[in-house]
C-alpha cells in the first residue's frame, strides 16, 4: 500500500471518520488530494518531506477510506466548509493547533476554505491546479465546458450520474486519471493506480464524489459570495502552483488551461517562477 512507513488510522470527527496517515517530525503539514485520487497521490512526495515536517495525509470525506455519508438535500455535508471543518477537527484530534496545508484540485478548494474559515489555525497555504470555483462557473464557455464536462455531469440529480458511472466504474476512473494533460496511465505507478481503483469502487464513493461536485455548484458558491461580500482575505503566506500541461486540446497544444484564464497576469508570473523553484 502507498505511503509505507506512515502510521495509518481512522479519526472520528463531526459527522464522519477521516482516514489519515502520519510520519516525520517538525512543523505540521497537512496534504489534501484531489479528484479522483486519495491520499495515495502523495506517495512519492510525502516521504521526501518527513525529514523537515510532521506530514499528515488525509482522505477527504467521501474519498479513499474516509466515511461516505449520504448527501443531504442541500449537499451541505459535502460543502468545502464541512470538509474544511473535518480537517480542523482532525488536526485537533492529533493535538495540532496550527499547521500549514497544501491541497491539489478538490483538496486545494478545501484548503482555501480552511484558510478562510480558520485563519488562526493555518500558518501557510499552497494550492495546486485550482482557480476560485465561483469565477470558474461565472466564466463558463464552450472550451471550459468541454474540458471540465464532469463539473456539469456530476452535479446532475442523484441517481443519474451515480448509475451511469457505477455501471462500469473503472474505465471512467482511468479516463479521468489519464485525460488531463497526459496520454493514458503510464505516468501513474501501479501501486497508486491499484489504490485508486480499490477506493473508487468502495460502496458510497461515487455518490460522495457527486455530492462533492453538487456542493461546489450550489452551497459552496453561496459561501464564496458571502466571503467576498465580507471582503475575507487569506491571512497567511500563500503559494499558487499549476502544471504547464494541465488540460490541453489535442488539436491545439497552445490552448490555455481553462483555469489559467482566471489568473491575473502578475499571479501567473509568480506561479511560473515558483514552479521552477526547488521547494
Amino acid at each position: 500500500m502507498p505511503l509505507a512507513g506512515f502510521t495509518r488510522s481512522q479519526v472520528a470527527v463531526t459527522g464522519t471518520d477521516i482516514a489519515v496517515a502520519v510520519a516525520g517530525s517538525g512543523p505540521p503539514l497537512l496534504l489534501l488530494h484531489g479528484f479522483p485520487q486519495t491520499m495515495a497521490m502523495w506517495h512519492r512526495v510525502a516521504p521526501l518531506l518527513t525529514d523537515h515536517f510532521t506530514v499528515v495525509c488525509a482522505d477527504l470525506r467521501g474519498y479513499g477510506d474516509s466515511s461516505k455519508p449520504a448527501g443531504l438535500p442541500d449537499h451541505s455535508n459535502y460543502s468545502k466548509r464541512a470538509l474544511a471543518q473535518d480537517m480542523a477537527d482532525l488536526m485537533d484530534a492529533l493535538g495540532v493547533a496550527r499547521f500549514a496545508v497544501c491541497g491539489h484540485d478538490r483538496g486545494g478548494r478545501v484548503a482555501h476554505r480552511l484558510a478562510l474559515d480558520h485563519p488562526g489555525r493555518v500558518s501557510g497555504l499552497c494550492v495546486i491546479d485550482i482557480a476560485p470555483t465561483l469565477d470558474m462557473y461565472t466564466a463558463t464557455d464552450m472550451a471550459f465546458a468541454k474540458a471540465y464536462y464532469h463539473w456539469f455531469h456530476l452535479i446532475q440529480p442523484t441517481p443519474l450520474p451515480e448509475t451511469m458511472i457505477g455501471g462500469n466504474p473503472l474505465p471512467y476512473l482511468h479516463h479521468k486519471l489519464g485525460g488531463w494533460g497526459t496520454v493514458g496511465l503510464a505516468q501513474i505507478e501501479p501501486q497508486a493506480l491499484a489504490e485508486y481503483e480499490r477506493c473508487f469502487v468502495l460502496p458510497g464513493t461515487i455518490h460522495a464524489i457527486c455530492e462533492d461536485y453538487r456542493a461546489s455548484a450550489g452551497i459552496d458558491l453561496e459561501h464564496d459570495r458571502e466571503s467576498r461580500a465580507r471582503v475575507e482575505k487569506i491571512a497567511c503566506d500563500t503559494l499558487v502552483l499549476w502544471g504547464e500541461r494541465g488540460v490541453e486540446d489535442g488539436e491545439n497544444e497552445d490552448r490555455e488551461h481553462p483555469e489559467q484564464r482566471q489568473q491575473p497576469a502578475g499571479l501567473k508570473q509568480a506561479s511560473s517562477h515558483a514552479r521552477d523553484t526547488k521547494i
